[in-house]
């Protein structure tokens, strides 16, 4: 339990570093990343399978890179959700998906 907190925890200090280091997204303060966490966890758990399924022959093709326009989709799901978080188009919610990602693997990594 005390590892999951932990994850959350740098998951919410990473989307604060994030949205101040990427022009166009925008976080309005700490209890906001903190619902960003959460509602990008939820959707990545329910939605993004569902995604990953229906695209699953274009992934193919594009040997996995298509996730990442998954990822960004999701962000910017979470954009439209989440008020208080805003992201100004593709691209940004596509460099936010992919850094928010890497820190995750890397946490995930760390833990074991």
């Amino acid at each position: 339990m005390k590892k999951h907190l932990i994850h959350w925890a740098v998951s919410i200090l990473a989307i604060i570093f994030v949205a101040y280091l990427i022009p166009g997204v925008y976080v309005s303060g700490i209890f906001t990343a903190l619902v960003v966490a959460v509602v990008l966890g939820l959707l990545n758990i329910f939605i993004r399978p569902i995604f990953l399924i229906f695209t699953l022959p274009i992934n193919i093709l594009t040997l996995g890179l298509f996730t990442l326009v998954i990822n960004a989709a999701m962000v910017m799901l979470t954009s439209r959700i989440v008020e208080g978080f805003s992201v100004s188009g593709f691209w940004a919610a596509l460099i936010f998906g992919l850094i928010l990602s890497l820190v995750n693997h890397i946490l995930h990594l760390g833990g074991k």
